[in-house]
C-alpha cells in the first residue's frame, strides 16, 4: 500500500504544475527570416495536405527541428534535405506505400503508386538516369502539395491538361525525345477538351484517363479500344462485330484513333461516313469501289430517316403554332431521333443489315408523326373551310339585314312624304 500512497502523492503535486506544451519547431522561423526561395515553402504550407494533417517540416526532412539555425540540419538526427529527382519516388513512398501510416490519414487513398510508377515511362527512364523526366513533385507541386479534390492542385481533373502540358508542350524539352508537342494545343480544340476545360465536364477524359497516372504509358495499337471503351463500351462492342476489326489487327492499326482521331478528336458528325467531302471512309474506300458504296449506303439511310423526320416536324410545328394538340405525334419524333442516335452507333458495324432495324423503328415513328401532322394540318384545313363559311354566311346575312334596313327606311321616308301637315 505505501506504493500506492507514494504514487498518490506524486500525481497529486503534479497536478498542479502546469503541462509543458512540446516545442514549437524552429523551421518556419529560421526559414522565414532568410527569405526568396528558403521563406517560400514556410508561405506554402498554409495550403499544405500534409501540414493540415498535423505534419511539420521534420516529417518528410528529418533533423531536430526544435534546435535553432544550422544545428536543426545535424545529419545524426536523421536530416535527408531535399531529396534528388532519382530519390523523390522513394522519399515519397516512405509513407504513401505504407497501408498502415497512410490509413491514419486517408484510407481510401492508394499505396501501390510508387510500383506503378516504376512501371510507366517516366519511371522507366528515371531509372535509367533521365532526371528530366517527371517524377511525383513534377504533378503534385511541393510546398504546397495540394489535395487532389483542391481545384488550385496541379492534378484536379480541369488542370491535368495544363500540368502535362508543362513538359510536354515544351518543344526543347521533349527534343531529345522526338515526341510532339501539339497534344495541348489538339486537345483543348477536341471534343474532350471543350467538355472538359471550357463546360467544366468533370466526367470528359483528360490525359491521365487516357495514359493513366502514375503508370502512365501510351496505349499501344491493340489497347486503344480498350481504353476507348473505359467510356464508350457500348461502340467498342459493335466495332468488334464488324469486319474493320480484324483488318485492323492485321495491319496494326489503332481500331478508334484511324477515324477519330486521338487528342484532337471532333464531334463526330453524319458527314464522316459515306466517300463525300470530310468522309473519313473515303481515304481506305474511294467512291466506285464497292466497300465505299456500302458507305454511301450507309449514309443515305441515315439521311432519308433524318429527312422524313424534319419532315414531320416542320408539319407538327404548323399545326400546334395553330393550337392543335400534338404531344402524341411529338413523342414519336422523340422516338425516331432516339433511332437515329442508335443508327448512327450501329455504323461502326460497318453493316447495312445491323443498320436496318434503328432504321426501320425509326422510319415507323417517323410516319407516325407525319400522319398524325397531316391530319392535324387536314383538320386544321377544316376548321379554316369551316369558318370562311361560317363567315360568308353571317356576311350574307349582315348584308341582307342591311338591305332590309335601308329598303324599310325608304319606304318610310315616302310614307312621311305623302302624309297631311
Amino acid at each position: 500500500m505505501r506504493w500506492a500512497a507514494a504514487l498518490a502523492v506524486i500525481v497529486v503535486a503534479g497536478a498542479g504544475r502546469p503541462v509543458q506544451a512540446a516545442p514549437a519547431p524552429s523551421c518556419p522561423a529560421c526559414h522565414e527570416n532568410l527569405g526568396g526561395r528558403l521563406a517560400s515553402p514556410v508561405a506554402g504550407m498554409a495550403d499544405d495536405v500534409h501540414a493540415r494533417r498535423g505534419m511539420s517540416c521534420d516529417a518528410c526532412h528529418g533533423g531536430a527541428p526544435t534546435r535553432i539555425g544550422m544545428d536543426a540540419h545535424d545529419r545524426r538526427a536523421g536530416y535527408r534535405g531535399a531529396p534528388s529527382p532519382q530519390q523523390v519516388p522513394a522519399f515519397c513512398a516512405r509513407c504513401h506505400s505504407r497501408p498502415d501510416i497512410i490509413r491514419r490519414y486517408n484510407p481510401r487513398l492508394p499505396t501501390d503508386q510508387l510500383d506503378r510508377y516504376w512501371t510507366s515511362v517516366h519511371g522507366q527512364r528515371l531509372r535509367r538516369g533521365d532526371t528530366q523526366v517527371a517524377t511525383c513533385t513534377s504533378c503534385h507541386g511541393v510546398h504546397p502539395v495540394r489535395a487532389v479534390d483542391d481545384t488550385r492542385s496541379p492534378v484536379f481533373p480541369t488542370n491535368v491538361p495544363a500540368t502535362c502540358a508543362i513538359c510536354h508542350a515544351d518543344a526543347a524539352r521533349m527534343k531529345p525525345y522526338g515526341i510532339p508537342t501539339t497534344q495541348y494545343e489538339e486537345y483543348r480544340a477536341s471534343v474532350h477538351g471543350q467538355a472538359l476545360l471550357e463546360r467544366g465536364n468533370r466526367r470528359a477524359p483528360a490525359c491521365n484517363d487516357c495514359h493513366d497516372n502514375h503508370g502512365a504509358v501510351p496505349p499501344g495499337a491493340t489497347s486503344v479500344a480498350n481504353v476507348c471503351a473505359q467510356c464508350h463500351s457500348a461502340t467498342r462492342d459493335l466495332f468488334v462485330r464488324s469486319p474493320h476489326k480484324s483488318a485492323f489487327d492485321a495491319l496494326g492499326l489503332a481500331e478508334c484513333t484511324v477515324c477519330h482521331g486521338t487528342h484532337n478528336i471532333a464531334f463526330p458528325t453524319d458527314e464522316m461516313l459515306g466517300t463525300g467531302p470530310g468522309s473519313v471512309c473515303a481515304p481506305c474506300h474511294p467512291p466506285g469501289s464497292p466497300e465505299g458504296a456500302v458507305a454511301d449506303s450507309i449514309r443515305a439511310s441515315l439521311e432519308q430517316l433524318k429527312a422524313l423526320i424534319a419532315q414531320s416536324e416542320a408539319m407538327l410545328a404548323r399545326a400546334s403554332r395553330a393550337g392543335l394538340d400534338v404531344t402524341d405525334a411529338q413523342l414519336d419524333i422523340s422516338e425516331a431521333e432516339t433511332q437515329v442516335i442508335r443508327a448512327r452507333a450501329v455504323t461502326h458495324t460497318s453493316s447495312p443489315e445491323q443498320l436496318r432495324s434503328p432504321i426501320d423503328a425509326g422510319t415507323a415513328a417517323a410516319e407516325r408523326a407525319r400522319r398524325a401532322g397531316e391530319a392535324a394540318l387536314a383538320e386544321l384545313a377544316f376548321r379554316r373551310r369551316g369558318l370562311a363559311v361560317s363567315l360568308g354566311v353571317m356576311a350574307v346575312v349582315v348584308v341582307s339585314l342591311w338591305l332590309k334596313l335601308r329598303q324599310l327606311e325608304r319606304a318610310s321616308g315616302r310614307s312621311g312624304k305623302g302624309a297631311p301637315r
